[in-house]
């Protein structure tokens, strides 16, 4: 929107809402005939021009994106210990990677499933990077009971070969079914039974909750690359840059 059509639209909408108190006077009166005058003025200039509308609409929207932006670097460093060195949390790629990356995720969520394969190629491509895994299981009961049993194959060495496979699957996940995949990547049932009612996986799963809340993460995927909140997923391009723009800071 140029300035001077900001300007005017501006103007005219708060002297439409300024011109009268509420409970203003009759029909007949000065200021009712004044309220009429500005609100024709202002209907005629947008049907002149609506495309003001959606151009407001749209800085609306992006200066919301940037309030938000704003309280999630706040909400970053405020956590960032939490975010990336929680014990419970399982770690990928290069632990001691350079740049490190948290993932928020839900087994259930197509879009994290997508971003899983760009995740992969990342860490194939650039060896200096450092992965946490956040579950956030936010899709329902079967959602949960995946995390837990992810969480759960960590005692046995095998989260990163469950996650992956887990997020191959191309069928919505049943309870039977997470178990039926975890047999299959070699995954002892009884003990993941036992391990997956261990106290540290629900106070885990419970811990990522408060951090997704606290960061105002309303969906899956999330990432944070570096001090960079993504609320969403991220192709392999714009991962590539956000961990080039990290290693600059």
């Amino acid at each position: 929107m140029s300035s001077l059509r900001g300007f005017i639209v501006g103007g005219l909408a708060c002297a439409l809402l300024l011109a009268l108190p509420p409970g203003a006077p009759a029909a007949e009166s000065p200021e009712t005939a004044r309220r009429q005058e500005i609100e024709t003025v202002v209907r005629e200039y947008l049907r002149a021009h609506p495309e003001v509308v959606a151009e407001a609409l749209q800085e609306m929207e992006r200066r919301e994106q940037e309030a938000q932006r704003k309280r999630a670097a706040e909400a970053v460093h405020a956590h960032l210990a939490e975010l990336t060195q929680d014990p419970g949390s399982p770690v990928g790629g290069n632990p001691q990677g350079a740049v490190t990356i948290v993932e928020f995720f839900d087994y259930q969520c197509g879009y994290c499933k997508g971003e899983a394969i760009e995740l992969k190629k990342l860490l194939q491509a650039d060896p200096d990077i450092r992965l946490v895994y956040k579950d956030l299981p936010i899709l329902g009961p079967v959602s949960t009971f995946a995390a837990r049993v992810a969480l759960a194959a960590r005692q046995q060495g095998k989260y990163e070969a469950l996650h992956a496979a887990l997020m191959a699957a191309s069928e919505r996940l049943t309870e039977q079914g997470v178990l039926q995949i975890a047999a299959q990547v070699g995954l002892d049932a009884a003990r993941i039974e036992k391990d997956m009612a261990d106290p540290a996986v629900a106070e885990t799963l419970a811990r990522g909750l408060r951090l997704a809340e606290a960061l105002g993460i309303r969906g899956t995927p999330a990432l944070i690359v570096g001090m960079e909140f993504v609320p969403g997923a991220a192709d392999l391009d714009a991962l590539k840059r956000l961990v080039a723009q990290a290693r600059k800071k």
